[in-house]
């Protein structure tokens, strides 16, 4: 931290009142910026307890009327994947409340490869009191991050998220793969819209379904709806039509009445040429709508399927990075699209 700016600001931990930090269903009872706890009742596969550090979905949300503002930030590592911006990577964007709405203000600048970081979000803003949200980064582990606002400036409680946390549970594209900045990531874009908190359970490459996950999940309280995107992770049509029904089936004796919503994969581009592909994917998605089928028929109202290759538009081979992980483009459309459905699932609820 340069001693200009050190100076130039006072600096807050987002950990004390009245920031409010969503997205770590852990971090009161446990203090760190983790997506699972740190040592959970169930043991966890190796490669998700790596990546329940990445801070995917996390926010620090407060009001302030401090016209500049600053972060400082201490990461566990530095920016590491050729096909994603390190500002998505390793990145905080910060969104201000203009007109009753969030709007997209600034992304912190830094060196791509170092640990440690101190940005500018800007300076010469407004002087009214207004919401303000950090969205942590995306595919790296935040060790520590502080705010720094103007000396005198006042700090207060944003308005608070409707009740009910909304869970996404899935796969690198759930967790924001490869969204150029984080509040581009569709859970992101969904909390601005829908004002409910949501927790970001996607695990790239590694979020298989296992029972483990499925009791851990259970325990976060206060469930709004549960979406189940991990389809791309399933490793084989015969495994997924073992998974599926099991975790249903342990979320489900936790939480009798909460929705669920069973998601199937985006189109990936290679099944436009690969018949077997197709085939496969196909085979999956039968199995998602006829699982969801009985268990409706069954009396479990609660639970729903859609299809998700209708999130994306008939060009979705253009709304994707390499083949599987959406653009910005592809993120924006799967939020639009996906708005709606979830909108219906938890007035019901």
């Amino acid at each position: 931290m340069s001693t200009e700016l050190a100076a130039a600001y006072v600096w807050h931990s987002p950990l004390e009142t009245p920031y409010i930090i969503a997205g770590f269903p852990w971090l009161q009872a446990e203090g760190k910026y983790r997506r699972l706890p740190i040592e959970p009742a169930f043991p966890l596969p190796s490669a998700v307890d790596n990546l329940a550090n990445h801070t995917a979905g996390g926010q620090i949300r407060f009001r302030t009327n401090s016209p500049k503002l600053a972060i400082k930030v201490r990461l566990a590592g530095p920016a590491y994947m050729y096909h994603m911006a390190a500002t998505g990577q390793c990145g905080f964007d910060c969104y201000e409340e203009l007109d009753g709405t969030l709007h997209y203000r600034s992304t912190a600048v830094f060196d791509t490869q170092a640990l440690e970081y101190e940005a500018v979000l800007f300076e010469g803003g407004s002087a009214e009191t207004r919401t303000i949200v950090l969205n942590f980064p995306l595919y790296q582990g935040v060790e520590e991050v502080s705010v720094g606002l103007e000396a005198g400036a006042s700090v207060e409680a944003p308005p608070a998220y409707d009740p009910g946390t909304i869970l996404v549970y899935g796969t690198s594209i759930t967790q924001g793969g490869c969204a150029s900045r984080p509040g581009l990531c569709y859970t992101n874009v969904l909390s601005r819209r829908i004002n409910r908190a949501f927790v970001n359970l996607g695990f790239s490459g590694s979020g298989k379904g296992e029972p483990e996950l499925a009791h851990i999940l259970a325990t976060i309280p206060d469930p709004a709806c549960l979406v189940l995107d991990y389809e791309a992770n399933s490793v084989s049509p015969e495994l997924y039509a073992q998974t599926l029904p099991e975790f249903i089936r342990i979320y489900r004796e936790a939480h009798p009445k909460v929705p669920i919503l069973v998601l199937s994969r985006i189109y990936f581009a290679k099944e436009l040429f690969d018949a077997a592909s197709r085939e496969m994917q196909e085979t999956r998605k039968r199995m998602q709508m006829e699982l969801v089928h009985s268990l409706q028929n069954a009396g479990d109202r609660n639970i729903h399927f859609y299809d998700g290759e209708k999130l994306l538009s008939r060009h979705a081979q253009e709304c994707c990075v390499d083949g599987v992980h959406p653009t910005d483009l592809g993120f924006m459309q799967m939020a639009d699209n996906l708005e709606p459905v979830l909108r219906r699932l938890i007035s019901r609820g």
